[in-house]
């Protein structure tokens, strides 16, 4: 944080340090009021994770199932990483219970 702070302006730095001598109750959050109603909250809008790019060598028949599945063939790539995603849920859960 500190290095990032040397690229602000002066004024800017000074009130960042104020706040940051500041307690969490002295600060003012009323235009900020916090959310206690999470309902149509979606989990993953704002992250995406770090991507790798690899040769990896897929049957051709399961390749064949993405992409008869993707919305007009695009997204194929995408739905076999979810696919690899839930294989791991799964089995990081039977790990758990075991």
């Amino acid at each position: 944080m500190q290095r990032d702070m040397a690229e602000l302006p002066a004024d800017t730095q000074a009130q960042i340090q104020s706040l940051e001598a500041l307690s969490d109750d002295q600060i003012d959050t009323t235009d900020a009021p916090e959310i206690l109603d999470w309902f149509d909250a979606r989990r993953g809008v704002f992250h995406r994770p770090v991507k790798q790019q690899i040769t990896l060598r897929i049957d051709a028949d399961i390749i064949a199932w993405f992409k008869a599945h993707a919305c007009n063939g695009r997204g194929y790539q995408t739905d076999i990483n979810g696919a690899l995603r839930e294989h791991i849920k799964r089995e990081a859960r039977s790990a758990n219970q075991a």
